[in-house]
């Protein structure tokens, strides 16, 4: 079994980093349906992002589109109340159905964006990103992702950052909150999955080759594309898991 779901992981991996993406959201996804326990899943999904997430920022930074003045505010608020989130234990299914109807929301927004537009961004108001930093996290931790599948609509659909400029922001997004929501989970106590090493070079050679298709290869067009299945994917998860 560990096979097949290692397998998954590289494929999940390489089409979410392609986009600035860890793939929690997949991995989560992947587990439930090997039967994996549920106590294993959040962590292992967390874990997963960092490794994933970490070198996907690495591929956008080198492909020089990361913009630090676009992440600064979501990540001051997101981080702590990705800890909060993290520490709670509460049945989230009433929150994965609201965030399933946002992305549903955004996917049919982005689609509307004339392909020009998706080129040029200004920078997110200060005060307002903070705002939506610390409920991205919070969410975030709670249900055990990164915040990226929600951070990347919003700042393209507000013309905050191209789709380039939005996969480098997420991907260091993802990292961080991870991290956070990690240390909320190690707080109360975690479980290790025994072939999680397995996943982790699974999630990493699918990372290596999906974030250097998605920052040196991918066209706007092709990169819209993945970022609408992805965010497909994440609605059907969230709405069915």
């Amino acid at each position: 079994m560990e096979i097949y779901i290692a397998a998954a992981v590289v494929i999940v991996a390489f089409l979410y980093s392609s986009i600035g993406h860890g793939g929690a959201s997949g991995y989560i996804a992947v587990m439930a349906l090997f039967s994996v326990p549920a106590f294993y899943i959040k962590p292992s999904a967390l874990i997963l992002n960092l490794f994933v997430a970490g070198i996907a920022f690495l591929m956008f930074y080198r492909a020089g589109y990361f913009k630090l003045k676009k992440l600064l505010p979501f990540a001051i608020t997101s981080i702590p109340f990705a800890f909060l989130g993290g520490l709670m234990e509460i049945n989230a299914h009433v929150y994965k159905i609201i965030l399933g109807v946002f992305l549903l929301v955004a996917i049919s927004r982005m689609f509307f964006i004339p392909k020009e537009k998706l080129s040029i961004s200004d920078n997110p108001p200060f005060t307002v990103a903070l705002f939506i930093g610390a409920g991205l996290g919070f969410i975030s931790g709670l249900i055990g992702i990164g915040g990226g599948i929600l951070l990347s609509p919003i700042l393209i659909v507000f013309g905050w950052a191209t789709l380039k400029e939005a996969a480098a922001v997420s991907a260091v997004f993802i990292f961080l909150n991870s991290a956070s929501g990690l240390g909320g989970l190690i707080v109360n106590g975690i479980d290790i999955h025994s072939s999680l090493y397995l996943f982790i070079f699974a999630g990493m050679i699918g990372a290596l080759a999906g974030s250097y298709e998605g920052s040196f290869k991918f066209n706007t067009v092709q990169l819209r594309s993945v970022l609408a299945i992805v965010l497909i994917l994440a609605c059907f998860k969230l709405f069915f898991n």
